[in-house]
């Protein structure tokens, strides 16, 4: 395996000026991150290169495939599908040119190791991307406005009781008057019961007479 990527490789540094695209149509897709990829594949010779590129309003990049595909024989029949196949797997990345080093699609899959599309170069470091992904800021969810997350006894001024004072209970002892004052001779009691109010020192007087 080491010894064919090595020998891919070697292809693509000595890959000669004139070579011819094989669809005057590119491929097109997007990915997992909005970003819009163009497929265009060259070949001369043995070899089949695969040129993608990525853009979108906040980056863009490129990278580059190698291989012979054509020593699949469902490649020879229909090779454009071939590589519409190979999109499939790489429309599912956030970043395209982070997908798998050797690419075999589904048509493919009963041929050899040698019809692979291997990876070659990149305008990144496949490392630089990952630690770029790896690195990349969690999204904090938003927090609830303080007022809501106060509970409701603090929002809620505190209810002062207040307490009336309560009478002292009368006794049927205090309420109730004594109908003749302590100490009260005789004449005064029947001047009190007998004559005006006005007369009652007099009669008094005179009943005290009497009795004596």
């Amino acid at each position: 395996m080491w010894t064919q990527t090595t020998a891919l490789l070697l292809a693509c540094c000595l890959w000669p000026a004139e070579t011819q695209n094989i669809w005057n149509e590119p491929i097109k897709f997007n990915t997992k991150a909005k970003e819009t990829c163009t497929m265009i594949i060259t070949g001369q010779g043995e070899y089949t290169k695969l040129r993608l590129s990525c853009q979108s309003a906040k980056r863009s990049y490129w990278c580059d495939y190698i291989g012979k595909p054509h020593t699949c024989r469902p490649y020879n029949k229909n090779p454009r599908h071939y590589f519409v196949q190979m999109s499939w797997t790489l429309r599912k990345l956030y970043n395209a040119c982070q997908g798998p080093k050797e690419i075999q699609p589904f048509m493919c899959r009963k041929a050899t190791d040698e019809s692979q599309m291997v990876f070659s170069s990149a305008s990144f470091t496949r490392s630089e991307a990952s630690t770029r992904i790896a690195t990349r800021p969690a999204v904090q969810p938003a927090r609830p406005p303080p007022s809501s997350t106060r509970p409701s006894s603090a929002r809620q001024p505190p209810t002062k009781t207040i307490r009336v004072p309560q009478r002292p209970k009368t006794t049927q002892k205090s309420r109730t008057q004594p109908t003749t004052p302590p100490n009260e001779s005789t004449p005064k009691r029947m001047a009190r019961q007998y004559c005006w109010r006005s007369l009652q020192g007099i009669c008094s007087y005179v009943i005290g007479l009497f009795r004596s």
